[in-house]
């Protein structure tokens, strides 16, 4: 069964590659999902897969690709959002 959740990332997030190293991370764990910038300058990524592989990525998110700055990760769990397949940038919101 795969888990499900939806993650907030605060810092110095846009303008860094951010998206685009999340999203080779998550491809490179076998995740499903999106990721998209927010208007208030955030991040906000959606991940499906399994818990080991959603945990890697956690973990990659707190720290992000050179010449970001995290100030933080929220996470919370997602059980409404149905089973995406392929991992994929999403306009800004």
């Amino acid at each position: 069964m795969a888990l499900t959740k939806r993650l907030r990332i605060t810092g110095r997030v846009q303008g860094v590659g951010f998206r685009y190293a999340l999203q080779r991370e998550a491809r490179s764990l076998g995740l499903a999902g999106w990721v998209r910038n927010r208007r208030d300058g955030s991040v906000e990524a959606l991940l499906q897969g399994s818990a080991e592989a959603v945990d890697k990525l956690i973990t990659w998110s707190r720290r992000g690709p050179p010449g970001a700055r995290v100030d933080g990760v929220e996470v919370q769990a997602d059980a409404g959002e149905e089973r995406r397949a392929g991992f994929d940038l999403r306009p800004t919101e």
